[in-house]
């Protein structure tokens, strides 16, 4: 599969307007207008996925310090592309990016999802039934 697709973090490839679409018939999406996608999108660490012509696939966000902490929010793939493993390669992508993977803490919430994000050792924080973090912090 690794042939028919890639992931940038170019933020020009993004169709907006696709993204706004998916998001807003989400649960956590809800009222989210175009203008409040384009500021999510211009505020944070973002990447899409394509096939190999640049028609998007699915997309996600980090909110970051750069440093210490970042958030994932948005994970999506368009329904056409649903069931392929996209999504399971852009979070690996995402967990290996050089900024991604020196940050102490990664945190996102999920009311739906956390078996996937149990592959990738995100581990449930305390007894949230939504959030789930990777945490490196070393508390001495």
């Amino acid at each position: 599969m690794g042939k028919d697709f890639f992931i940038s973090n170019d933020k020009t490839l993004l169709n907006i307007k696709a993204i706004k679409s998916f998001i807003a018939d989400e649960y956590w999406g809800d009222g989210r207008t175009i203008a409040d996608v384009e500021k999510t999108i211009e505020n944070s660490y973002c990447f899409g996925i394509y096939k190999k012509n640049k028609e998007q696939i699915g997309f996600a966000r980090v909110v970051t310090d750069y440093i210490y902490f970042g958030y994932i929010m948005d994970v999506i793939v368009f329904e056409r592309f649903q069931g392929r493993g996209y999504g399971k390669n852009l979070i690996a992508h995402i967990l290996q990016d050089k900024v991604i993977k020196t940050l102490k803490t990664l945190a996102l919430k999920t009311k739906d999802a956390h078996s996937l994000y149990e592959q990738y050792n995100f581990k449930k924080i305390g007894d949230s039934p939504l959030w789930m973090s990777i945490d490196k912090q070393k508390l001495e």
